[in-house]
């Protein structure tokens, strides 16, 4: 890359991502997973709630500890339809008459 535009191009380009917190590193892994940890690397510089998810996942399957108990209640605690007084109760019907 002799050009002097394309160096300065690029150089601005990691600029720009070292701007957003983006880092560049070389690992070491297998020729079959290139395509899953590239697409792995661009889902968590999303840094949506999805890719809090994957890394949580991931840390979880990489460290061997089990899922943490009460992960449902929290989540139905965190829920915006936390005190809004819902009656959810139904009348009671008996139903049809079947002929057997």
């Amino acid at each position: 890359m002799s050009n002097s535009a394309q160096k300065r191009a690029l150089e601005n380009y990691r600029s720009r991502l070292t701007k957003r917190g983006i880092a560049r590193f070389e690992i070491q892994a297998l020729d079959a997973d290139r395509d899953l940890l590239r697409s792995l690397a661009r889902k968590l510089t999303e840094d949506g709630p999805e890719a809090g998810q994957l890394r949580r996942t991931i840390r979880q399957a990489v460290a061997g500890e089990p899922p943490k108990a009460g992960g449902i209640l929290a989540a139905l605690r965190r829920s915006p339809m936390v005190g809004a007084d819902l009656d959810l109760s139904r009348p009671r019907e008996e139903g049809r008459e079947v002929d057997l």
